[in-house]
């Protein structure tokens, strides 16, 4: 089962990460902009999604587009949650326990992407980011 060492060791491989302890738990920035965070069972989020927070580890990562939250919860409704707010949209939260480690590689990879300015792309992905 995929742990926060799994999310550290994705993030360090990305140019321009960094962690940072928040309240909420440990959190991933690509210059100053958030891409990936240990989710928090904060009271403004849906009860039924606050147990499952509460009870377990979930990682919320961004997206590109609500498009793509949509179709990873209705792809794995078991390992990717519903909203938790609405603030910081597009993202989507997974249940640690119940993704591959490939997957959350991928996922990982992709939110900083979306956060990362274009020469990081550019450095990590090559020419055609």
């Amino acid at each position: 089962m995929p742990d926060l060492d799994d999310v550290r060791r994705a993030a360090a491989r990305l140019p321009g990460s960094e962690e940072r302890a928040t309240t909420g738990g440990a959190a991933w920035f690509v210059r100053g902009k958030l891409y990936a965070w240990e989710c928090h069972p904060w009271p403004s989020i849906p009860d039924d999604l606050r147990e499952i927070i509460a009870a377990e580890l979930v990682v919320g990562v961004k997206v590109a587009d609500p498009v793509d939250a949509l179709a990873l919860r209705e792809m794995a409704p078991d390992v990717f949650l519903g909203p938790t707010t609405r603030w910081g949209e597009p993202k989507i939260a997974f249940r640690m326990a119940r993704i591959d480690a490939d997957h959350l590689a991928e996922l990982v990879t992709e939110a900083w992407r979306v956060q990362a300015p274009k020469y990081l792309r550019r450095e990590f992905f090559g020419d055609d980011a």
